[in-house]
């Protein structure tokens, strides 16, 4: 892998490319690329109708795709990246923050590396990382963070012991009324949150409550949705397995459901009327259940509703609910982040939709469409060149290995091709 350890922008010329552009439209073949020097896409389409190479231009690279398919950079909704996987919350203290900022930091890097050059973290990142990403420090996927985790006493996200201990390494927010659940969002606002993350419901991974338990009132989930958009329209996240809980997050007005585990016909024309996304993190159903690692409410709550779970999503599929791709990595593995896609074709998604839902509906997501999401002229440069086709075998981009080369923002951050650099400017 070349890593130039620089931000320096690179003018690009992509060819011989098997072009997937995230819009849905059928693959190019023969494509070509080209990206100016100021990271924004100027061309993305078939070979034959390309601006031709300037032979006066040496500072443009050269990257033959050798027929490779050329995607843009995918999105990750649902991140934990402060933790390592199967590591709770409590943990975390036992550390020195150098080690969980180095860690930390390292995830960054593995995730970035599996082709996710943006990424939602839901819970347990400080907004210090999102300002480290955009000003070079270290390198990673641009970084939406809600900061804390909103939840009522005993909910899924208070993790504190009866003497009132905080085990969460200042993870979570409590809130028990309509006016403590406004007091919160001003909280994780005033730490610089981009956005607002709820517990709609209980949880697989607290140890006493359940997914079908109910979190937050309906009227605390408009409180703190009216809140949010007090704030310059911040989005609200809402933790939602059972349906009661989904439900309440829906009539509260939140603009995702995170995992959705529940998810019945009423919640679907309702989320579907509403434009709500569904953020499904399967990775949670697929992998990871070890009962030998994990605690015995955890497996038995997972074991328990994984086959639920696959029966409502598929039914969320087929309905036409508005997926992006979220996977709950620390819950998982992190680094296999496209994984997720198999997972969702697994459940009846075609494998275009399955790409669509990683790329453009993520950005519709996170408010970021106009320019990331699909490779058109205007876009930022955020691609990702994978071998083989995921068209035919989705699962080729679950393995970091056949991700040979990510652009971010006209940057070049990994590199399996080694090709020659240019003459001109450096990568």
């Amino acid at each position: 892998m070349t890593d130039t350890h620089t931000n320096t922008r690179t003018a690009l010329r992509i060819h011989r490319a098997r072009l997937i552009d995230g819009t849905g439209s059928s693959p190019v073949d023969d494509a070509v690329v080209i990206v100016d020097g100021d990271g924004i896409i100027s061309y993305a389409g078939a070979a034959a109708t390309a601006p031709e190479a300037s032979g006066d231009a040496p500072d443009v690279r050269v990257v033959d795709a050798g027929g490779r398919t050329l995607l843009p950079g995918f999105f990750d909704c649902h991140v934990h990246l402060a933790y390592a996987q199967g590591s709770p919350p409590g943990r975390r203290a036992e550390l020195d923050p150098v080690l969980v900022t180095l860690d930390t930091a390292a995830r960054l890097r593995q995730t970035l590396d599996a082709g996710i050059t943006s990424a939602r973290d839901l819970g347990g990142l400080s907004a210090g990382y999102r300002t480290a990403v955009d000003s070079g420090r270290v390198v990673g996927p641009r970084l939406h963070t809600a900061v804390r985790i909103i939840s009522h006493t005993g909910g899924h996200a208070d993790v504190r012991l009866p003497d009132g201990t905080d085990l969460s390494a200042g993870m979570s927010e409590i809130a028990d009324t309509a006016d403590e659940a406004r007091l919160a969002v001003r909280r994780v606002l005033r730490e610089g949150a981009d956005l607002v993350k709820i517990c709609a419901t209980g949880g697989m991974g607290s140890p006493y409550d359940q997914p079908d338990d109910e979190g937050l009132l309906e009227e605390e989930i408009r409180a703190v949705v009216d809140e949010a958009r007090r704030h310059g329209g911040k989005p609200v996240a809402a933790h939602a397995q059972g349906n009661a809980g989904i439900l309440n997050a829906l009539r509260g007005g939140v603009t995702s459901i995170e995992h959705g585990y529940g998810l019945d016909a009423r919640a679907l024309d309702m989320a579907g009327e509403q434009g709500t996304f569904v953020v499904p993190t399967l990775s949670t159903v697929y992998a990871g259940i070890n009962k030998d690692t994990m605690p015995h409410y955890h497996y038995e709550k997972k074991v328990r509703w994984s086959g639920i779970t696959k029966e409502n999503i598929a039914r969320a599929i087929e309905y036409g609910a508005r997926i992006a791709l979220g996977t709950d990595a620390a819950v998982g593995p992190h680094g296999v982040n496209l994984m997720e896609l198999s997972y969702l074709v697994d459940l009846g998604m075609d494998p275009m939709a399955a790409i669509v839902a990683g790329t453009r509906t993520s950005a519709e997501l996170l408010g970021v469409a106009d320019r990331l999401g699909t490779l058109t002229p205007g876009r930022t440069a955020d691609l990702v060149l994978c071998d083989g086709d995921p068209l035919r075998d989705i699962g080729v981009l679950g393995d970091p290995a056949n991700i040979v080369c990510v652009v971010q923002d006209g940057v070049v951050r990994k590199d399996l091709l080694l090709p020659a650099a240019p003459t001109g400017r450096q990568p």
